[in-house]
């Protein structure tokens, strides 16, 4: 008995669990999205390149990889519109540095208002700012940016993004009592409450155990307040809740480019999305030999050209000690012919 209700509490969850969006950039991928021409005018904007990339678990499996350094990107598809109002949102995407990035992002942006997907690019309004956004090796940030009555409000958390140049997910789960959880590869690297990791409302008051009436307390219940103004924040049971998704996109700067971009999906189910991720990352020992094999290729070729240089410069510096010696020799040669024609001419006197 306990079985059956164990395996209809399953269908259950699974039939009412509902996926807004996946994208796993098959072929008819560009049906589905619009690449902007933001910064095209000025020779800014960049490509995107439908590849597994260089290292792969699965040639395959392809994605979408920012192509041509200093560039911006913007792409953008538009999704059924929906509410996260009483239901959890997940967000998940994955992304792989293939490039030594310096300084770019790896974001995603969820969008709510409408949006010329020709014209998106960075002024466009957002609702979720998720990902990796690394500058040295100092900043390797992860963004996790909500909207909220129009403003932007980061996570006071300081979070930090993976930098190897292996695939990584990454999900962020928002749930209807407003609090989160931030996974990496399906572990969790934080989590906690929209209502104390963003200044979004005020701090919550908690009564002081210690707290004494003072001496001079009035007891009556009511006092009239001519100063008295209405506070202008209030808790908010929907703080959660975003304004209806419309889009997603890729907004982002690279000053070296080379990410892969895979496997978007926003949903409901945290079982689902991490079920992706277990798919995906069951090739993880495949991509792993993939990029040593191309690191020694790599290295390889560096040796090669760090060899070819040191040769060719010491071609040119025996040549120039060649040329140095024939000057010294032609030196020396004329003024033993000046020395010689001086003799004869004491010679003659």
């Amino acid at each position: 008995m306990m079985l059956k209700l164990l395996v209809l509490f399953l269908f259950f969850q699974i039939s009412v669990s509902e996926i807004f969006f996946e994208e796993r950039f098959d072929d008819g991928w560009r049906s589905r999205w619009v690449i902007s021409d933001w910064k095209r005018s000025e020779g800014k904007a960049g490509y995107f390149k439908h590849t597994a990339g260089k290292w792969h678990g699965d040639p395959d499996d392809k994605g979408i990889q920012t192509h041509t350094d200093a560039r911006h990107y913007a792409i953008s598809a538009k999704i059924p519109e929906f509410s996260n109002k009483n239901r959890t949102l997940v967000v998940q995407y994955s992304i792989r540095f293939e490039q030594d990035i310096e300084c770019g992002g790896g974001y995603i942006k969820l969008l709510s208002a409408y949006v010329n997907q020709k014209k998106f690019g960075g002024d466009a309004p957002y609702s979720l700012m998720f990902g990796p956004d690394i500058c040295g090796t100092q900043k390797k940030h992860l963004h996790v940016i909500l909207s909220y009555q129009g403003q932007n409000y980061p996570i006071k958390k300081e979070l930090e993004c993976e930098t190897d140049k292996l695939t990584h997910f990454y999900t962020f789960i928002l749930r209807p009592d407003a609090s989160y959880s931030i996974l990496i590869d399906n572990r969790e690297r934080d989590s906690g409450s929209m209502y104390t990791d963003w200044d979004i409302l005020p701090p919550r008051k908690i009564k002081a155990v210690n707290a004494k009436k003072p001496a001079d307390w009035d007891d009556r219940e009511y006092i009239d307040d001519p100063n008295a103004v209405k506070p202008e924040f209030e808790d908010d049971p929907d703080l959660y809740v975003l304004k209806p998704i419309k889009y997603v996109g890729i907004e982002v700067w690279q000053v070296k480019a080379g990410s892969v971009y895979d496997n978007i999906l926003i949903c409901d189910d945290p079982a689902y999305a991490k079920q992706v991720v277990e798919e995906v990352l069951s090739n993880r020992e495949i991509e792993k030999e993939g990029f040593e094999e191309a690191e020694k290729v790599r290295k390889a070729r560096e040796e090669e050209e760090a060899q070819r240089a040191r040769e060719e410069g010491e071609k040119r510096r025996r040549e120039r000690g060649y040329d140095r010696r024939r000057y010294r020799d032609r030196y020396r040669d004329k003024y033993r012919r000046h020395d010689y024609l001086d003799d004869d001419y004491h010679d003659e006197l």
